[in-house]
């Protein structure tokens, strides 16, 4: 089985990135800004969209890693940065163009939690790790 890689260097290629990290989850600690190498990268347990309806199948999780360069600030909101075990659930990002090719970049979670990441162009890179699991939960959404 080849693991998912994907590159972003516009809004559209994000989209495709985010709707492939829709309900990953993370820890606080997988979070890290590198502000020497302009760099901003997690490691999360995504939940694999794409392999949902193949016949005989549970559901499945993989281990992934993403990043972001040329990242020049990263803010948190609402994610208690002092509890490294605090558990975090992804559910979109999305990009806004302020000075093309910069902008913000927007990691937004379940209970509000955001990250905003002011970047001086899109390049971000999302890789499977290799590690691919069975899982009994299938995530949900209210309507609300």
């Amino acid at each position: 089985m080849s693991g998912l890689r994907l590159s972003a260097e516009d809004k559209v290629d994000l989209e495709v990135i985010s709707a492939c990290l829709q309900d990953a989850v993370t820890q606080v600690r997988d979070l890290v800004f590198l502000p020497q190498a302009r760099r901003f990268a997690m490691v999360v347990n995504r939940f694999r969209w794409e392999a949902e309806g193949r016949r005989g199948k549970t559901h499945e999780r993989s281990r992934a890693g993403l990043h972001f360069e040329n990242v020049l600030k990263a803010r948190a909101r609402n994610i208690a940065q002092g509890r490294p075990e605090g558990v975090l659930n992804l559910l979109a990002i999305g990009f806004e163009e302020v000075d093309a090719p910069s902008g913000i970049v927007t990691l937004s979670f379940s209970g509000g939690g955001e990250i905003r990441l002011e970047v001086e162009a899109l390049d971000v890179h999302l890789s499977d790790l290799g590690l691919v699991w069975e899982t009994g939960n299938l995530p949900t959404h209210d309507a609300d």
